[in-house]
Order: C-alpha cells, then sequence, then structure tokens
C-alpha cells in the first residue's frame, strides 16, 4: 500500500479483483469487488445527500451481513468515522454510545430497529435500514418495515443513479492519521471505553499481519464472529478484502446445526474462533468419541495411544470443516490446553493470536505451519513488546507494546488515555506473559491476579485450564473471596444425565450427588498444583457465564 488509509486498500483491491467474488451470504449470491465498488459509492452518495461529511460519526447496529461491509467500507472511505455496535449489548448501553460518540447517522439492520426506533435521543440521528440502504423518515412498525424491505431492489437502483455524484462528495479524503473507527469495548470488568483507532492503525495491522499469514484471492472465509469486534473486523474482514479474498456469512447464529452445512457448502480455507466455541465442540463431540469405550480409554491413557486417536479425531474434524481449511486461528481468550493438546497432535492447521482492541488488534501471532504449543507466536514486525516487573523466578510480567498499531486514546477521556501509558510512551496491555525465543506466551490479566498470603502469585486463568479438562466442566471462573480461593463451574448437564442418570434422581440425592463430584474435583486439582493455589472450595455455576462477544467470563459480575 503507498497509502496507509481504508480507501486507498478498498480502491487497491476494487481495482485489482474487479471480477473476483467478494462478499456473500452462504445462500446466497456473491457481489464482486467491481460491483462491492459501485455499491460503496451509492452509500458515500447517500450519506453525503444527508450532510455527513469527514470526521462525523456513523454508526452501524446489525448482525453480520455483506450490507455490513458495504456500510463500512463507505463511512471510511468518505472520511467520516464508523463507529460499530455490538449488537449483544443493553439497549441502555447502545443508547449512550449513540450520545457518546454524537453519532449523526446510524445504519440499522431490520432485526435490530426495535433497540433504537423508537428511541428518544436528541438530537435523533438519522436512521438508515441497512438491508435495504433505505432513509426512515418516521417510526417503522413492523409490517411497514416488512414492505419496506420488499422495495430494496427499487432502492438500490435509486441509488445507483447517485453513485456518479460521489466523487464530487468526497473531496476530503482521509488522511493516515484521522480517526477511521471508534470502538467501544465490552471488557470483563465492566467498563466500556471508546477506543479511537486511525486508518493507518488499522491498515498497517493488515499489511504487518499478511506478513505472518499467506491470504489470496482464492480464499474463501467463513465468518463466525461479529463484525462489530476489532478481531473480526481486521482479521477477518480487512485482510481478505485487501487480498481479494470472498468472505461468506451465515444469516443465523452459528450453532452446530447451522455451521456444518454452511461449511459443507462453502469449504473454507480459512475460519477465526474463539476459545469457547472450539472447546465446546472438543469437549461435547471430540473427546465423548474418544473415551467411549474401555479400549479406547486405556489406549487415549497412553501419550502413543493419545496421539494416534487425536490424529484420527482431527482427521474427521477437518472433512466437518469442509476438508479446505489451511487457517484456523484462535484468539480473544486463553485456549484451554487439553484442547490446544488436541490440535496440536492431530496436526490440525491452527494459529493463535494475541492483542487488543486498543492495539488493533493483533500483537503476535504465527502461521499454523510454526506453531509453538501454548504460545500466540511471535510479535509483528516494527512492533516493540517489551516485559514489565517480570518475576524473577517465572519470567512473568506485564505487556507493553509501542507501535504503529496503537491506538490514538480513548475518546472524550484524556485521563484514562494519560494513565494507559508509560512515561516513555509504551502502552499498558494489563495482560501478563513471558518472551521466550521470540515467542510470546500469555499467562492471564494483571488485575485477575490473586497474591497468597505467602505473597506468590496465582494465576487464575492457570486453576480454570485445569478444571475445564475434566470432562463434566464446561466453564469455569476462579477467584479470591476472604482470603481463600474459590470456584465456580457450570457442568455438563448432558454428560450427568446419560453417565448417571442424574434427572431420575431425587433432589436431595442430585444435589448430594453434585456436591461430592465437586469435592472429588477440588482434591484432583488441588493435587496438581502448588500448596499456595489450591483450591479452598468449588460452587456449581446454575446457568452459563454471562460472556462479553468474544466469549470471555464477564468476572465483575461474579466477584
Amino acid at each position: 500500500m503507498q497509502k496507509f488509509t481504508l480507501k486507498a486498500m478498498i480502491d487497491q483491491s476494487c481495482e485489482l479483483y474487479a471480477e473476483r467474488p467478494a462478499l456473500s451470504n452462504v445462500d446466497g449470491e456473491p457481489i464482486t469487488y467491481g460491483q462491492l465498488r459501485q455499491q460503496i459509492n451509492q452509500v458515500i452518495a447517500l450519506m453525503g445527500e444527508q450532510g455527513i461529511g469527514k470526521g462525523d460519526r456513523v454508526a452501524i447496529l446489525s448482525q453480520n451481513m455483506p450490507a455490513w461491509g458495504i456500510a463500512y467500507l463507505a463511512i471510511t472511505s468518505m472520511g467520516a468515522v464508523v463507529v460499530p455496535i455490538l449488537v449483544d449489548f443493553h439497549v441502555s448501553e447502545i443508547l449512550h454510545i449513540l450520545k457518546h460518540s454524537e453519532a449523526k447517522m446510524v445504519f440499522v439492520s431490520s432485526l435490530h430497529y426495535e433497540k433504537i426506533g423508537y428511541a428518544d435521543l436528541d438530537p435523533m440521528p438519522q436512521l438508515v435500514i441497512l438491508d435495504s440502504f433505505e432513509l426512515v423518515k418516521e417510526p417503522l412498525s413492523r409490517d411497514k418495515l416488512k414492505a419496506r424491505l420488499q422495495q430494496r431492489q427499487k432502492q438500490l437502483n435509486i441509488l445507483k443513479s447517485k453513485a456518479l455524484k460521489a466523487v464530487g462528495l468526497t473531496n476530503e479524503e482521509p488522511e493516515e492519521d484521522d480517526m477511521a473507527a471508534l470502538i467501544y469495548t465490552s471488557g470483563t470488568s465492566g467498563h466500556s471505553k471508546g477506543v479511537m483507532l486511525s486508518h493507518k492503525n488499522l491498515t498497517l495491522d493488515v499489511h504487518l499481519t499478511c506478513k505472518i499469514q499467506k491470504v489470496h484471492q482464492y480464499d474463501r472465509i467463513l465468518s463466525i464472529l461479529p463484525l462489530s469486534h476489532t478481531y473480526e473486523c481486521t482479521v477477518g474482514f480487512l485482510i481478505p478484502i485487501h487480498k481479494g479474498a470472498c468472505i461468506y456469512y451465515l444469516d443465523k447464529p452459528p450453532t452446530a446445526r447451522v455451521l456444518i452445512p454452511a461449511m459443507q457448502k462453502v469449504r473454507p480455507t480459512m475460519i477465526l474462533t474463539v476459545p469457547l466455541i472450539i472447546e465446546k465442540i472438543f469437549k461435547i463431540q471430540v473427546h465423548p468419541q474418544l473415551t467411549r469405550n474401555s479400549l479406547m480409554r486405556r489406549l487415549y491413557s497412553t501419550p502413543p495411544g493419545r496421539k494416534l486417536l487425536h490424529k484420527i479425531a482431527g482427521n474427521k474434524l477437518m472433512k466437518t470443516f469442509g476438508g479446505a481449511l489451511h487457517f484456523f486461528g484462535i484468539g480473544g481468550a486463553l485456549l484451554s490446553e487439553e484442547v490446544e493438546r488436541f490440535l496440536f497432535e492431530a496436526g490440525f492447521p491452527y494459529a493463535i493470536g494475541y492483542g487488543l482492541t486498543e492495539t488493533s488488534p493483533l500483537i503476535a501471532g504465527c502461521t499454523p505451519a510454526v506453531v509453538r504449543f501454548r504460545s500466540t507466536g511471535t510479535v509483528l514486525d516494527t512492533l516493540q513488546v517489551r516485559i514489565v516487573d517480570a518475576d524473577p523466578k517465572t519470567g512473568i510480567g506485564e505487556i507493553q507494546i509501542k507501535g504503529g498499531t496503537v491506538m490514538l486514546g480513548y475518546y472524550k477521556d484524556k485521563q484514562r488515555t494519560r494513565e494507559a501509558y508509560t512515561e516513555d510512551g509504551f502502552f499498558k496491555t494489563g495482560d501478563l506473559g513471558v518472551l521466550k525465543k521470540d515467542y510470546l506466551y500469555i499467562k492471564g490479566r494483571s488485575k485477575n491476579v490473586i497474591v497468597s498470603a505467602t505473597g506468590e502469585n496465582i494465576y487464575p486463568e492457570e486453576l480454570e485450564a485445569k478444571l475445564n479438562e475434566d470432562e463434566g466442566v464446561l466453564e469455569s471462573m476462579v477467584y479470591e473471596s476472604e482470603g481463600k480461593i474459590i470456584g465456580r463451574v457450570y457442568l455438563n448437564a448432558e454428560l450427568f444425565d446419560a453417565k448417571h442418570h442424574l434427572s431420575k434422581m431425587g433432589l436431595n440425592q442430585s444435589e448430594a450427588f453434585i456436591q461430592n463430584y465437586l469435592q472429588n474435583l477440588r482434591d484432583q486439582v488441588n493435587k496438581n498444583v502448588a500448596s499456595f493455589a489450591r483450591i479452598h472450595r468449588l460452587i456449581e455455576q446454575k446457568e452459563p457465564f454471562e460472556k462479553t462477544p468474544t466469549q470471555k467470563i464477564k468476572r465483575f459480575l461474579y466477584n
């Protein structure tokens, strides 16, 4: 790229790959890069006629769909600032973001229209139905909304006649250091922050990531994570667009019933996911098959036998995923050691990456061919990463970063921005890790660390990984309460019912069984950890933990 802006990037792609497919629903007809160029111009014309100009904030509230990408690229190409909003946010948080960002326009899908369509906002931003790119001039009832969507093609034809004016409406091209995106995070601490990312932040991260993982115009990406999150947006959207690949979207949530037929149809070469998804696949589908009888359990208990069974299971999983996969990216949280061991020994083409919204996001990663067990790969070229206040015994300390992918700051929050940086300009990630021979290993969040009575650091994520290795545990969380280490576990009810007929027991009998199970689990884990890190008590979590969009547990709700 000669200029590090999103406009320069999409201009280049639409010229180089005009005839190649760009965006599509799984069951739809792909639009080509040439058609993408036309539709971006149409949307720019629409925004220009509504008075949107350089620097104005324009929000997107929608599930994944090709129109999401069209709106994103149109907003950023004309020099406006895109504000992607996670649909999982509570309505009050969505309205707060619209007020705080001072959004002048919102592209909202029909599925999520009711969250803001009748809101009492002053001033009220101009709403545009994303499904049809139609302006909303008055609140729409469900029937009216449905009728309007049926006029989609007519509306697009009208916009097409305006597209020729788009060049005149965008005479102020975005510069590299201009803000391109304002992203409100949903963290595990409960404090939403508006992260300002420049055109150069995002396009440089795209450029550097492509140095470690090759993407080409014949790649097919199946998108299953929310586009409003920087991980999926940069790695799963901007990178494929930059390289002329085609991205496919689901029109329903990515359950196994939806995902498996989609993978068979698309035969994706690349997928991005978060640990929870692959951990559930392993726990519910793979592991029970590996240990379904006494012979297999004996074989699985030996390293050679385990590796053989992992290889066989990995080949079956590859076929389930369509058989063409060469990159299975995992990020957003720590991956279970047990599940990574399966992927590693199976020869599955996985790679783990590490990053933050504030860093656009990728900081470290690798290609499947050079994966090192339990590592997130090497630091991206030109970025400086250091480990600060490292423990002299373990080498674990806070990860700090400096480079061109680090954010402009937090929107309207100078104090929090100042606190995020060291005096010499390094961004404080708040994550703990260690560097070994250029490979980065993540150990957890500094805020989650428990300090024992003897001054030893205890990393909850490591204890959670040990709890999660038990076949009966789907999710867990470890924290400190009154000087004691407590664990919450969400159990696999289907497994208990199949193996122990729990649903047929009386209430007292089933509760006694669960308590006995938790006691044995606690004792087993405590045998394999240092004395100062032993769990005092395990509590059953009756419902799944509430999570962020990247499936990290919102710890502040349970501490």
